[in-house]
């Protein structure tokens, strides 16, 4: 295990690239010949622009932390030597992307030592950038935020996304069934990292989702954290990937009890 760096540090990279990455993002919202192709189903899409921002994150990775270890969503893989481990989301909310719809984002977040350490999240369309570390608190632009104060699930607002997988999407659509009537409303803004941080801001109660990847969690995960609120799965136990429960702590037993009696899993 090798010593950990200066978790300000990576934070700092985490914000300056992302800013970057989203400016380049932004840059191309206005071309209408981005070149489509469908990955896992035909409704997972990735576009050149996801593949051009990973490109730049991963070029600026290289040059300031040639050590680190790197995974992308896009195929970008590099073993480390440092303990150090970039995990990014070069554009999360590609089909809000290309549809001209807000709720899209870059996300970078750093493990040392195969834990969360920082992690930035660039929100293109309202120019906010939330970032923390861990220990250091959780901020958008550069203010402190927290997660509401919420004590009872049936006044919650809570976010959730669903899988690009047709069968795994009915299942999502059977929980939902059972949770909506028990609470205050449902959001679906179609970028996991923005959710987790809708939840560090106070802009959600709350936030689950099914089949999350690294990527979705790294960042968002650890500024909900850093923000107050309590990011689980289903058994209450830490996670960075698959089924995450994002909560003010005040509902989040009631909601995650809930979700159980719905059917959910953290499989």
């Amino acid at each position: 295990m090798t010593a950990e760096p200066d978790l300000a540090i990576l934070r700092s990279l985490c914000e300056r690239v992302a800013r970057e990455a989203g400016r380049l993002l932004r840059n191309g919202m206005t071309r209408t010949d981005i070149q489509v192709e469908a990955k896992r189903t035909e409704t997972d899409l990735v576009t050149e622009m996801d593949r051009a921002s990973e490109a730049l994150i991963t070029q600026r990775l290289i040059e300031w932390r040639p050590d680190d270890g790197i995974l992308g969503e896009e195929g970008a893989y590099r073993d480390g030597t440092s303990g150090v481990r970039w995990i990014v989301d070069p554009l999360d909310g590609t089909t809000n992307y290309l549809y001209g719809l807000s709720g899209f984002n870059v996300s970078i977040g750093v493990e040392v030592n195969e834990q969360p350490a920082a992690g930035a999240v660039y929100d293109i369309v309202r120019d906010e950038l939330f970032s923390a570390s861990r220990g250091g608190g959780a901020t958008r632009n550069g203010e402190t935020i927290q997660t509401t104060s919420a004590r009872h699930l049936p006044h919650a607002l809570v976010g959730t996304g669903f899988s690009y997988e047709p069968r795994q999407r009915r299942h999502q659509a059977e929980v939902l069934v059972t949770l909506l009537p028990k609470v205050r409303d449902i959001r679906r803004q179609g970028a996991a990292a923005l959710d987790l941080c809708s939840v560090a801001c106070g802009r959600l109660d709350a936030y689950y989702e099914q089949g999350l990847s690294p990527w979705d969690v790294a960042a968002g995960g650890l500024i909900a954290i850093e923000a107050g609120a309590a990011v689980t799965n289903l058994a209450g136990d830490a996670v960075t990937a698959g089924t995450v429960v994002a909560a003010a702590p005040g509902i989040a037993p009631a909601l995650r009890s809930l979700l159980q009696s719905a059917g959910a899993t953290d499989a």
